[in-house]
């Protein structure tokens, strides 16, 4: 267990190095190399805004401590099921992703609940 607390510190330690802020308990991710795309595209490459995944050894690779869980890389990636982004919420829930429209679909979900917020605001 103590392992396990040492390494979330030293994430912790570099998250912030970065100026990024965690925002999830835990996670994973997963790139199925065998209908990876990488060569041809490296969009995940790009979209990525803590710069943990790259091109090494003629497929995707991932910086675990990097990652943040954001889903950037499937929404941007051009196969679906390639990219596969488990997260964990601090309230508990977990969330899977592995298609843009994973992504899309929970996106619609937050807006949602931000616009009913306003519209409440607005008549209360």
């Amino acid at each position: 267990m103590k392992e396990a607390e040492k390494k979330r510190e030293e994430r912790a330690k570099l998250l912030e190095s970065l100026g990024i802020e965690e925002r999830f308990e835990s996670g994973s991710i997963s790139i199925d190399t065998s209908i990876c795309r990488g060569l041809e595209c490296k969009l995940c490459i790009e979209a990525c805004p803590t710069n943990a995944l790259y091109w090494g050894y003629g497929e995707v690779k991932v910086v675990e401590d990097l990652c943040i869980y954001c889903t950037a890389c499937v929404v941007n990636c051009i196969v679906d099921n390639c990219i596969k982004v488990f997260r964990r919420r601090p309230d508990g829930r977990g969330e899977s992703y592995s298609t843009p429209r994973d992504v899309l679909r929970l996106f619609e979900n937050i807006n949602s609940k931000k616009r009913f917020e306003i519209i409440n605001r607005c008549f209360s």
